[in-house]
């Protein structure tokens, strides 16, 4: 019976760049999360599904590719969702070309609150990240998260805009 080897430790450049990365992945959520509810009344992960909903081309994706997009779970999402269609920002209906899935669109009152509130968004998202990185750092964030994400969730990576890091 072959021996297994000891769960290798991580070294302090691991340890140092885990924590960062956990602290950049807790912290900068909630100050989005902070500035939308004040500005715009919508929580961070209710504008993410709207935003990804108004990247595509139709305005339309199934619950499971909005799910995947936007970071959360499926019931996550059901709840999210439903808030969404109270407000007549979204609309869920069965898949016209296969029954078992349903599909949310975005509706043009969601279309017009995603317009409402992306240039806000996009301040708050520069002043929290992109003023405190120079250069060719943006490009150097986009490749190592994109190495990352396309390993742990390779669905998410097929709906961005744009194109891959090189």
């Amino acid at each position: 019976m072959p021996s297994e080897e000891a769960p290798k430790p991580l070294d302090v450049a691991e340890q140092r760049a885990w924590a960062l990365l956990l602290g950049v992945t807790t912290w900068l959520p909630a100050a989005l999360d902070a500035h939308l509810q004040r500005d715009a009344g919508i929580s961070h992960s209710e504008y993410q599904v709207l935003w990804w909903l108004s990247t595509s081309t139709e305005k339309v994706l199934h619950m499971s590719q909005l799910a995947d997009s936007a970071g959360v779970t499926a019931s996550h999402l059901s709840r999210i969702v439903a808030r969404l269609e109270k407000r007549g920002w979204i609309t869920r209906n069965p898949d016209p070309a296969d029954g078992r899935y349903t599909q949310a669109r975005l509706t043009g009152e969601g279309e017009r609150k995603v317009a409402e509130c992306a240039p806000g968004y996009a301040t708050a998202l520069r002043a929290n990240l992109f003023d405190h990185l120079a250069g060719d750092q943006v490009d150097d964030l986009a490749t190592l998260a994109y190495a990352i994400l396309r390993e742990l969730r390779p669905v998410c990576v097929n709906h961005l805009p744009g194109e891959p890091p090189a």
